[in-house]
């Protein structure tokens, strides 16, 4: 199988919004690094910041009014001089995405990163704008890319929901993921001294709404229902609808030439209510994970997989 059917294939299944989200950043990045080389060697430079210009954020507002889509597609861009940059990013999507992705289902990890790159893109721009200390970063036109706050906004979420969650890190054994988000957060914000401040910025503001987006779910309100209702929107214009059958049945003795509709069996969905999946929530909130007996475990796996 080529890699192009491999990642047909990884699409066309359902319930695996993390692996897509990996592979639309690892496509981005590879198709970017050959095209700078494909300019590079014909000498044609100016043709890939062109490209470039069309998918990072911009911290001029002239800028920013003729290219609004980058206040999203910068989310899916990362540096090309540095690899560790989509490095980390990916392997901390991968590690707390699973996380999110498990306790929350697939429609609240994108929802999270979706909302922590818009939030990320809203602290850059408006930071930068107003606060005079970061000003002559936005005058010399200081652009942002990366899935950093996006990123960053999925680890403050999974921390808030699950603190004392374990991961095992290297050279320290296990560690609670709220002292990993803690240490997140610490480094974005020693960062606003350095050269990166426009994205150190970034971070916080999708850490502000990991933090937020949990807590908000806690109290009954799901702040990914726009961007939920959007993606349903997309996903009708973009397939086809299956061509309605219609069966006949011949009528009964004294019917010449009579027939009638055929009537579908309605299947009637199962799954667990909202309600019952905010209790199992804030239970875990509590008391962990572990606290949850195995018909509340099962009835979360369940209400992941809506």
């Amino acid at each position: 199988m080529s890699i192009t059917q491999d990642i047909r294939a990884a699409f066309q299944q359902r319930d695996n919004a993390l692996t897509k989200l990996l592979l639309i950043n690892g496509a981005v990045f590879a198709v970017l690094i050959i095209l700078k080389a494909i300019f590079f060697i014909s000498q044609k430079n100016e043709v890939f910041l062109l490209i470039m210009r069309q998918l990072e954020l911009s911290a001029n507002a002239s800028v920013l009014m003729r290219h609004p889509w980058t206040v999203l597609t910068y989310a899916f861009v990362h540096s090309l001089n540095d690899p560790f940059h989509i490095v980390f990013n990916m392997l901390n999507l991968y590690w707390f995405g699973q996380v999110i992705r498990e306790y929350l289902g697939n429609r609240r990890l994108v929802s999270l990163y979706i909302l922590g790159a818009l939030v990320g893109a809203t602290f850059f721009w408006l930071s930068l704008n107003s606060l005079p200390v970061f000003q002559r970063l936005a005058e010399n036109g200081q652009t942002v890319v990366g899935a950093s706050a996006a990123v960053t906004a999925i680890i403050v979420a999974a921390a808030t929901l699950l603190p004392d969650y374990t991961f095992m890190v290297i050279l320290l054994g296990p560690v609670k993921i709220k002292w990993i988000a803690l240490v997140v957060v610490l480094i974005s914000v020693a960062g606003l001294s350095g050269g990166n401040a426009g994205g150190q910025l970034a971070h916080l503001g999708g850490a502000l709404l990991g933090f937020i987006f949990i807590k908000q779910m806690q109290a009954g309100r799901d702040m990914g229902r726009p961007v939920q209702a959007i993606g349903r929107w997309l996903t009708r214009l973009t397939t086809r609808r299956p061509a309605l059958e219609v069966s006949y049945r011949t009528g009964g003795s004294g019917a010449r030439g009579g027939s009638a509709l055929a009537a579908p069996k309605a299947k009637v969905a199962t799954g667990t209510a909202p309600e019952e999946v905010d209790m199992i929530l804030d239970k875990i909130s509590r008391s962990g994970y572990e606290s949850l007996s195995k018909d509340e475990k099962q009835k979360l796996f369940r209400a992941s997989q809506q």
